[in-house]
């Protein structure tokens, strides 16, 4: 998995800061963003943070490129339906250097793993089977239909592999970017860094977590999975390990605390 910060809101924590100098002052739009030192913003995003006024951190974005992460945490992740995706296509792409992901409990056992490795050049073997069928029957089609070589021969090959996509596993590998605004990617934080959630998903927003702290501390200073900034909200579901976790991420932050010097 490699995940980067690509892009995000210039000055996030002054904006935010001027959001909410707007609500609880009579500051007008002239001059908004004036008088804004650090001290200022600090006090404004923890005055937020203690009402639970999340809507001005709506107004700043976070957008990360994502590799090396399955299928199936690509049906997790777009289930947040306030994040914006592209993602590479399937219907476009051919498969022709396979990637696939494997769990860590499957890797780890030599004898799953075999079968595994085995299921996965099987749908491969499949994959390219079907695809240079497919792209022979639609080329002929094409040609008889009046069409030039050249471009029967590109069409037919985009064309086979819309259907030749169906025999890929989840485990295959994809690539995307995604961009969320401060507030879903709190919620995301919340359910997605927790114990429970499943662990590719849970490795990629663990490590989406670091790299937003890393550029506005202050606004991310209480996100993370629930038990970070109170109790643990799963109930009878709950993993036990709430000071383990508190310590995970308490790490993350003295680590990049420690990186700025």
């Amino acid at each position: 998995m490699k995940v980067s910060l690509i892009q995000y809101t210039p000055e996030p924590e002054k904006l935010i800061a001027a959001s909410a100098k707007l609500c609880y002052s009579e500051s007008g739009c002239e001059n908004i963003m004036e008088g804004l030192d650090k001290e200022k913003i600090d006090r404004f995003i923890r005055m937020l943070s203690e009402l639970g006024h999340e809507s001005p951190v709506e107004h700043i974005s976070f957008t990360f490129a994502i590799e090396g992460v399955s299928r199936s945490l690509l049906a997790q992740i777009t289930r947040h339906r306030h994040g914006s995706f592209s993602v590479q296509s399937q219907r476009y792409v051919k498969q022709n250097n396979f990637i696939y992901i494997t769990p860590p409990a499957i890797a780890e056992d030599e004898s799953i793993n075999d079968i595994y490795v085995k299921s996965m050049n099987n749908s491969f073997e499949s994959y390219n089977t079907i695809a240079d069928k497919l792209e022979k029957k639609y080329y002929g089609e094409y040609l008889k239909s009046g069409m030039e070589e050249k471009k029967a021969k590109s069409k037919a090959e985009k064309k086979s592999i819309e259907d030749a996509r169906f025999v890929l596993p989840n485990a295959c590998e994809t690539k995307m970017v995604v961009t969320m605004n401060a507030r879903s990617l709190f919620n995301f934080f919340r359910l997605r860094c927790c114990n429970r959630a499943q662990w590719e998903i849970r490795g990629l927003a663990n490590e989406m977590f670091r790299l937003c702290y890393k550029v506005a501390p202050a606004i991310f200073s209480s996100a993370g999975p629930s038990c970070c900034s109170g109790s643990c909200s799963e109930g009878k579901m709950s993993c036990g390990k709430a000071n383990e976790v508190r310590e995970y991420f308490n790490n993350i932050k003295e680590s990049i605390k420690n990186e700025k010097g």
